[in-house]
């Protein structure tokens, strides 16, 4: 269990070190092309979710997103911390860390910070904590898919609260 929580902590330390370093060195010149037209440094400031939707609806967003957190946390939680679920438990860890450390910047600054720009793929400027959410989300679809039988576990880790599976 507390590997998981430093692979939390440890997201979360990385992802905002990157951020203080950016608003340090990288906000006062904007942007600095690492491989010119590929790769890009750039200083964005996002008061929207993903793509800048819903910019500017600070407190609905970090309640969403707090939602979102609690119950990824909660499954976290239910999941047993053995061999058989690394995979999940390393993804919901994952998860939370991108998560949280976004929270984060919300709350503290009213913003998230993003300054990774791939420019030859044309794709939005994002940050470390994106990573680490959707890294996570895709080693969580691809364990889902290649262990289906985890949806239909004898432990019921992922059934609601109150609600046992039809077996």
């Amino acid at each position: 269990m507390l590997f998981y929580y430093i692979v939390i902590l440890m997201g979360i330390l990385i992802d905002q070190l990157s951020k203080l370093m950016v608003l340090s060195f990288l906000k006062p010149v904007g942007s600095i092309a690492i491989i010119p037209s590929i790769f890009h440094l750039t200083y964005t400031e996002n008061d929207g979710a993903a793509f800048s939707m819903l910019a500017g609806h600070q407190f609905f967003l970090i309640l969403i997103t707090l939602i979102f957190i609690l119950i990824i946390f909660y499954f976290f939680l239910r999941l047993p911390k053995n061999r058989r679920y690394f995979e999940l438990n390393f993804s919901f860890a994952m998860i939370l860390s991108g998560a949280i450390s976004n929270l984060l910047d919300r709350i503290f600054r009213n913003f998230v910070v993003d300054f990774i720009d791939l420019r030859i793929i044309g794709f939005a400027i994002f940050n470390v904590a994106d990573m680490l959410v959707v890294f996570g989300c895709l080693l969580l679809i691809y364990q889902l898919f290649l262990n289906k039988e985890l949806l239909n576990d004898d432990n019921d880790v992922f059934s609601l609260p109150g609600k046992k599976s039809q077996k």
